[in-house]
Order: C-alpha cells, then structure tokens, then sequence
C-alpha cells in the first residue's frame, strides 16, 4: 500500500526502547518530519501476542498511531531481551543455548539480523518492510556502541561487531546506498515505498 509522508508532518516513533528511537531519529533525520516517541506521549505499549517480527510491527504501529491519533512507524527485531530490555543477560541466555546445542566455531553461530517497520495510520492502514542482514555469533561479545544484540554480532564479510561500529557505519544510509544493517535496509525498501516530500 502506497502511503505518502510530507516534510513537517508528527509521526510516532511507537517504541519505548531507546536505542531503536535514535536509530530511527537517525536515519529519518533529514526527511523534515517531526517525531515523537511513544514512550514520550506517554503511550502504553501494546502486547507483542504476534508469531512474527511484521505481526508485532503491525501491533505496535496500530497501538501508537491510534493511541496518537497520528501516523506511526513501529519496528520489531527481536525478543529476548526480556521486559527489563537486559540484553547482556539475553546475549549469555543466546551464547548458553548455542553452546548446549555443540555451536563452537563460526560456521555453527550464524544468525540474520532481521527488522521489519512498519507504518501505520490512525484509521487502521499499514505498509511494512523488511531488512535482513547475514552473519555469525561471537563470543564474548565485543564493542560498547548500538544496543540489544550488537556487540555479538559479527555482519558477513566484515572483522567488526555491530558494537564496535558506528551509528554511520552501520546505517549509512543514502537515496542511493543501502545501508549495512537489517534497520537500515528496512528503511530503504521504507522511503522507497512511502515517497517522503
């Protein structure tokens, strides 16, 4: 479904978790649009009852656009953080589980970062868009910069975890470039469909 952003428009980044709010504030930067988070309109957050990553996009996209009575963009990556958002006890639960099942070397850790955003209206229509990155697990986990899960991940083809890259690194996004992380190529497939003016 087509939907169109204008500059200046108030969209709801429908997310309480930090890190995915100034990913987002990131890469919609230079679009003009004014943005506002869920957790900032004091918004409740929904619960994730969905089977699949764009199932809990749509939820909480839904949730905020009609709690908002404004357009929302909601993302949905991953789970195991738990209520707290305690992802250094979630990447032990990751790194424990993996080596219960005999996963040693690199070739037994691979993983897909997967995003899917979604944006919705408040009248109840949504676009959603996924982003997929290849790679593997690494332990212990390396770097102190992003959230969630990338200081164990280790993107294909390059020596460095999400964590020890930069917001630009890792995003790099440009009309003309996709960028290296599931969020950023969601984002693309994104501004592509919704033709921001």
């Amino acid at each position: 479904m087509a939907l169109t952003l204008e500059r200046g428009q108030k969209l709801v980044v429908a997310s309480h978790n930090e890190g995915k709010v100034r990913e987002l504030r990131t890469l919609l930067s230079s679009f003009g649009l004014e943005l506002i988070s869920a957790a900032e309109l004091d918004l409740p957050e929904p619960e994730e009852t969905g089977t699949t990553y764009q199932e809990n996009a749509e939820l909480k996209a839904l949730a905020a656009a009609k709690g908002a009575n404004l357009w929302a963009l909601a993302d949905d990556s991953a789970r195991w953080g738990g209520p707290e958002r305690d992802f250094g006890n979630a990447m032990v639960k990751v790194h424990t589980e993996l080596m219960q099942k005999g996963a040693m070397g690199p070739g037994q850790r691979t993983a897909d970062f997967v995003a899917v955003l979604c944006l919705a209206t408040p009248e109840g229509k949504t676009a959603c868009f996924e982003g997929r990155v290849s790679g593997s697990l690494v332990w212990p986990p390396r770097g102190d910069k992003g959230f969630g899960y990338d200081p164990m991940f280790l993107p294909e083809g390059h020596t460095r975890t999400f964590g020890e890259m930069t917001e630009d690194e890792k995003h790099a996004w440009a009309p003309d470039k996709i960028g290296l992380s599931h969020r950023s190529r969601a984002f693309s497939k994104f501004v592509e469909a919704c033709c921001i003016g």
